[in-house]
């Protein structure tokens, strides 16, 4: 028991059981090992090891590493964490400088460089699964940049856009998802070791020597901070949730395109699962799957903001709750990048489909409103004019572009002619040429800025 000089009696098994953390921190030894290996060099500086003691210290956690990753470690619940296992093996192996690892070191200020330089690689790992899954939308764009399908509000068909517009759409999204990942991971490359349990030591070590041999940009300037801090959690937490967000999003319209009622898309069947009962059915469970994952990223994110809402500062134990949830968040966000990517590349766009369903010429009304506010008429008026026109076409039956010339005549009499050329599918997405409208022009344009972009 490491505060058996206080305690006269051992803790309880079930408390033991109830308090440990062993069995999820563990994964962090590889950071605890190199927080450890930099605290004692730090040391030596400030006379507390000698070079040979370091450098016994050093062989010894470095022997541990190489165990851990073999297999061959026992992990221990009565020791509580990661900390105090590594610590108490690197005893048994080295002998009594092992006990001296630990001066003007809290297990508070270990534990927040642990998960800093955690979450810091995490962010590394998403940054770059973001990236592939922009990759394989950019590839998915390219491939189908012709195609034209509906756009919609209120899934409602709207206006015509092209495959390639609605599926960068989504690129755009992730790239925000990128930005705000890279921002947060600068935010949490600082060093809170040297805080001790929350007022320093009085054993002064290099703390800017540390930082910069842990990678850490600059040290943290409160002590009390630096060890009730957990805002660096709490937006990745979010930055992952609202990943989450957009991947759910864009399972949805997946879910909708592969289904029978609109046929955009064919997932691949390695994507895709069957039906146990029903032999007909190819369901796209990665879509949903994704789409269910999102509410338990949103969980993470609200256990953690929860866990920290009325804590006194500095370190209590409601912060042990903070490690969970992040490992789940990251491990769960990377394999949806991941397999999201994967089944992206392997998406058939039905081409024709989408064309039969973009061909409504209910989605030029409001190319036909422009058309009259060209010529004059007011946006209102317009708008009154062909929604009476998109009535009586609903009432007969038949295509917006087919009422006869006389209705047109009788609505206004600037309608009073061909008006095929409103009709011109080709034509309506080649005037949206607005910078960030579907316009062929323009759609090619963001492509080959993404290309660029993604190839760096």
């Amino acid at each position: 028991m490491m505060w058996k000089g206080r305690f006269s009696e051992q803790t309880a098994e079930l408390v033991v059981k109830y308090t440990e953390s062993i069995s999820y921190d563990r994964r962090l030894y590889a950071y605890d090992i190199a927080g450890s290996i930099a605290h004692a060099r730090a040391q030596v500086g400030a006379g507390t090891l000698s070079q040979d003691e370091f450098e016994l210290i050093e062989a010894g956690l470095l022997s541990i590493k190489e165990s851990i990753e073999a297999g061959e470690f026992t992990w221990s619940k009565e020791l509580e964490d990661v900390h105090m296992n590594i610590e108490s093996e690197l005893t048994k192996r080295i002998g009594p400088v092992g006990a001296k690892l630990h001066a003007a070191r809290s297990r508070n200020d270990q534990v927040a460089t642990d998960t800093r330089l955690y979450t810091r690689e995490a962010c590394e790992v998403i940054l770059d699964e973001l990236k592939n899954l922009q990759t394989a939308l950019v590839e998915k764009a390219t491939e189908y940049q012709e195609v034209v399908m509906p756009g919609y509000t209120h899934l409602q068909r709207g206006q015509p856009v092209s495959m390639a517009h609605h599926l960068l759409a989504y690129v755009e999204m992730l790239e925000r998802d990128a930005q705000r990942l890279a921002q947060a991971k600068t935010r949490l490359n600082i060093s809170p070791l040297g805080s001790g349990a929350l007022a320093g030591s009085t054993i002064c070590l290099d703390r800017e020597q540390v930082a910069h041999e842990l990678g850490f940009d600059s040290v943290s300037q409160n002590s009390m901070d630096a060890i009730a801090d957990r805002d660096y959690i709490l937006e990745v937490l979010f930055d992952i949730s609202l990943i989450g967000a957009h991947l759910s999003r864009l399972s949805e319209d997946l879910i909708l395109w592969s289904s029978a009622e609109f046929g955009f898309v064919v997932l691949a069947d390695a994507h895709t699962t069957g039906s146990s009962l029903m032999p007909q059915k190819k369901n796209p469970d990665i879509a949903e799957i994704t789409r269910g994952k999102t509410g338990r990223l949103y969980g993470n994110l609200m256990a953690v903001l929860t866990a920290v809402k009325g804590l006194p500062l500095t370190y209590n134990r409601d912060l042990q709750e903070d490690k969970e949830p992040l490992f789940d968040a990251v491990d769960t966000i990377v394999m949806a990048l991941a397999v999201n990517a994967e089944q992206m590349r392997g998406m058939t766009v039905m081409k024709e489909r989408c064309l039969i369903a973009a061909s409504d010429s209910m989605l030029l009304a409001t190319d036909l409103a422009d058309y009259l506010v060209r010529e004059g008429v007011a946006f209102r008026d317009a708008h009154e004019i062909v929604g009476s026109a998109v009535a009586i076409a609903i009432e007969q039956g038949i295509e917006l572009s087919s009422l006869p010339q006389t209705t047109w005549a009788e609505l206004h009499p600037v309608l009073d002619k061909d008006l095929s050329f409103i009709f011109n599918l080709k034509a309506a997405l080649e005037a949206r040429d607005n910078p960030g409208a579907p316009a062929p022009k323009q759609v090619a344009i963001q492509l080959a800025r993404w290309q660029t972009a993604l190839s760096e």
